[in-house]
């Protein structure tokens, strides 16, 4: 199965060349005309739904969406102490990951690296693995952007104590075993728990191109 996630506030859009099996209900979307812009639009506010465009060429119809739109890149990390646990933080009333937007001049790997490091106040020992990438859409002013997330694995040596950068609205981090997600699960993003499947904290659900 080959298949692209688009993530919209807590909406999903899946482009896909077979149904995703899944619990959630998940609409399918007439293929034929459809405009990204307009489905945005026209999406109800609070919502939290699956929407499916049933393609046969996943990838020409992803590019083709993300060709009208501004591309904005950016890095984080799953990041895991030498306890076995794992760092989160709390920002703008959901629970997150560390990411930021790439610099000019920077690597993908080097940015994620740095925006865990300045907004946790930790010193990263290894990010070797790249986890997966996730695309997010949100207005900017009178465009609409697609910001696209590189995740890597990372470690710390230990499990040092962390210091979130309030003046990017972080107000808390803590790090959690895969036992206490609970809380993290029932409020988060949609994009966050696909890293978490592909990091193997959760159990993958469906196939997730990487």
């Amino acid at each position: 199965m080959k298949k692209y996630s688009i993530y919209i506030n807590d909406n999903t859009l899946f482009i896909a060349d077979s149904i995703p099996v899944q619990e959630k209900e998940i609409q399918q979307l007439d293929v034929a005309g459809f405009d990204f812009k307009l489905f945005y639009k026209n999406l109800p506010a609070n919502t939290a739904k699956d929407y499916l465009l049933l393609v046969t060429d996943p990838k020409a119809t992803f590019k083709q969406i993300k060709n009208n739109l501004t591309l904005i890149k950016a890095a984080g990390g799953l990041v895991k102490s030498a306890k076995g646990n794992y760092l989160f933080i709390f920002r703008n009333k959901k629970w997150d990951l560390p990411k930021g937007k790439v610099e000019k001049g920077e690597g993908m790997r080097e940015a994620g690296l740095r925006e865990v490091e300045e907004e946790c106040g930790v010193t990263i020992y290894s990010n070797d693995e790249k986890l997966c990438k996730t695309y997010h859409v949100y207005p900017m002013g009178s465009k609409l952007v697609l910001k696209k997330t590189k995740w890597y694995s990372m470690t710390v040596k230990g499990e040092p104590k962390l210091i979130p950068q309030k003046e990017e609205g972080i107000t808390k981090a803590k790090w959690l075993s895969k036992a206490d997600l609970a809380p993290i699960l029932v409020n988060t993003y949609p994009s966050i728990i696909q890293v978490l499947e592909v990091g193997s904290l959760l159990e993958e659900r469906d196939s997730v191109l990487r």
